[in-house]
């Protein structure tokens, strides 16, 4: 179970005065040091994490209302293959399944979001409350808490009520922070007398840029360089007006906590002896993580951002800074409203100066910033662009966190890799690897002082990868997509990650190596189980298509070639396995 803290405790940690500042972290020091072989503290919880839209599916099912991912991913071209979360996971079914997955994990805590649209369908809580969502959600908490699984519950994790984006202008528009807060009221009373950890916002980053800057993510809206800075603004004030409704009505009688997640990458100087490349890397992490830790911690936006976005929009002959403002009382408001914080990381970027900086014209979050990013081609990237598997970071962004904001309480909320190929592996190697380089350096972390008291894998399962659709795959079990049942399938990972949890670390060289023997051992199994479904199913897509004449010839490739081929490839994986383990033994 996730250690609770009283309220008085709780208060003396998120209140206290952070006089630390940006000096007390060392850029020139970073140690690559061996794996550390050792457990963590007692107590220590682990889990793994899902979301509303990504896993439920049931899209216009009871009563839900459209989310703004319900929208955009009905746009032809907004999403690869033009794939939609419309019945992803099918979890809104299948709750006691995998209930009963989380429970063979031998888990701590369970991560999920509630979809505010499932919920109150326009947003708008005076108009309507759907019971059915309600009840949804209960059955989810009390199966879990029936399984001794405590319950993480994020309130938003980026499907705003469509109703809400097309009448507001979404997280541009100040009225979203109290709608939010009736939301938030809404799902504290109905289970909050459950419900312990509350995460207000997943990756505010995310919901700003991809959404108001870029476009690539809902709402698809391209405000370049005022879109995603008005959205943060809105989200950091609707967090804190969260945080003391919690503070002020429930806290007294529930005993929970109230904190947010923020995704950081880290940024490493490429050359630590370069002053330049120090400030360009620790702008890189405050236009990341301390666009929104700042505020919560100490009460303003970092210093590097007000003085950069400030001083380009001079450039631009704007009257004022393109980076809202906060008022003395705000900047009370916010300041101290975090009783945890939640990290999620995945990946790291060498960073230096920019040699030709932005100036006047050129508006955007991006450009703001005045450096450029690049990756060792020798560090590990199992498909997805942007991810590259780089454990030694993680040990560095959870110490600047340590130095820069006090020490607070984390929970590490999301930390996991992907796949992007076409026919799945569930011998998935570079995740163990990844898993047990990234939890290393964790407790190297903790070992430094850093106070993690959380760890939850990303993800449980297969799921809806926003704008790559299907294409990405970060699940502990494979899903089958194609199958109208979304069956489920554990990985190599799921055994390596339950052994790390049992022991609650890694106890020594020997038996960490004999884990991951035996999770290759026993994913050959399911890897020939997996390819006799495959077979069954590309008989039966044999049979339709003999059946349609008008079937296209993209379709035969992708309904029986595809499939095909993949069956032969993981029964050749298998056998090659099972070959190697023997000639081992």
């Amino acid at each position: 179970m996730l250690p609770r803290c009283t309220f008085s405790v709780c208060h003396v940690l998120v209140l206290v005065l952070c006089l630390s500042s940006a000096e007390d972290f060392d850029w020139t020091k970073n140690d690559h040091s061996s794996f550390y072989y050792g457990t963590f503290p007692t107590g220590f919880s682990w889990g793994a994490g899902s979301s509303a839209y990504q896993t439920e599916g049931a899209w216009d099912k009871d009563g839900k209302g459209l989310s703004i991912w319900d929208v955009f991913s009905h746009k032809k071209g907004k999403i690869q293959q033009n794939e939609t979360g419309d019945s992803s996971c099918e979890g809104y079914h299948k709750v006691k399944d995998d209930v009963s997955l989380i429970k063979e994990l031998k888990l701590n805590h369970y991560r999920f979001s509630i979809s505010w649209p499932r919920l109150i369908p326009t947003g708008i809580k005076s108009d309507h409350i759907n019971e059915k969502g309600i009840q949804y959600y209960d059955e989810l908490i009390n199966h879990l808490l029936e399984n001794n699984i405590t319950p993480v519950v994020t309130l938003y994790h980026w499907d705003l009520p469509q109703v809400l984006q097309e009448k507001y202008a979404g997280w541009q528009n100040i009225s979203m922070v109290n709608h939010f807060n009736e939301f938030a009221n809404l799902c504290f009373e109905r289970f909050g007398n459950r419900v312990k950890y509350w995460i207000t916002f997943n990756n505010p980053w995310s919901v700003a840029v991809e959404g108001y800057e870029t476009g690539e993510h809902a709402p698809g809206l391209r405000l370049r360089g005022t879109g995603a800075y008005r959205a943060a603004h809105h989200i950091i004030k609707a967090h804190a007006k969260v945080w003391h409704s919690y503070d002020t009505q429930w806290r007294g009688k529930q005993k929970g906590l109230v904190g947010i997640s923020l995704s950081g990458d880290w940024g490493e100087p490429v050359d630590i002896s370069n002053q330049k490349d120090i400030e360009a890397a620790e702008r890189y992490v405050q236009f990341y993580l301390g666009w929104f830790a700042t505020p919560i911690f100490h009460g303003d936006y970092p210093q590097v951002m007000k003085d950069f976005i400030g001083r380009k929009s001079v450039q631009q002959s704007l009257g004022t800074s393109r980076l809202p403002t906060f008022s003395p009382q705000e900047k009370s408001y916010i300041k101290g409203t975090c009783d945890f914080l939640g990290i999620g990381h995945f990946t790291t970027r060498y960073i230096t100066q920019k040699s030709n900086p932005s100036g006047r014209g050129s508006s955007s979050y991006f450009n703001d910033r005045d450096l450029a990013e690049l990756v060792d081609p020798r560090w590990p990237d199992p498909g997805s662009e942007w991810l590259y598997s780089v454990p030694w970071g993680f040990r560095r962004l959870l110490n600047f966190v340590k130095t820069q904001y006090g020490n607070p309480i984390v929970y590490v909320t999301e930390n996991g890799v992907s796949e992007k190929m076409l026919c799945t592996e569930l011998c998935d190697d570079w995740r163990i690897q990844y898993y047990k380089g990234y939890i290393n350096e964790m407790l190297k972390a903790i070992k430094d002082g850093v106070n993690v008291k959380g760890y939850t894998a990303w993800s449980l399962l297969d799921k809806f990868e926003w704008d790559e659709g299907y294409s990405e795959r970060f699940g502990l079990y494979y899903v089958d997509f194609r199958s109208k049942d979304k069956p489920r399938y554990p990985k190599a990972s799921v055994q390596f990650y339950k052994r790390i949890i049992s022991a609650n670390g890694f106890p020594n060289q020997r038996e960490v190596e004999n884990w991951r023997r035996k999770a290759v051992e026993m994913c050959s199994s399911s890897n020939q189980l997996l390819a006799a479904e495959e077979q069954r199913s590309t008989a039966a897509n044999i049979l339709r298509l003999i059946h349609d004449p008008l079937t296209s010839h993209m379709e035969m490739v992708t309904e029986i070639v595809v499939p095909t081929v993949c069956t032969l490839s993981i029964l050749l994986s298998a056998i090659f396995l099972m070959f190697l383990l023997r000639r081992r033994n």
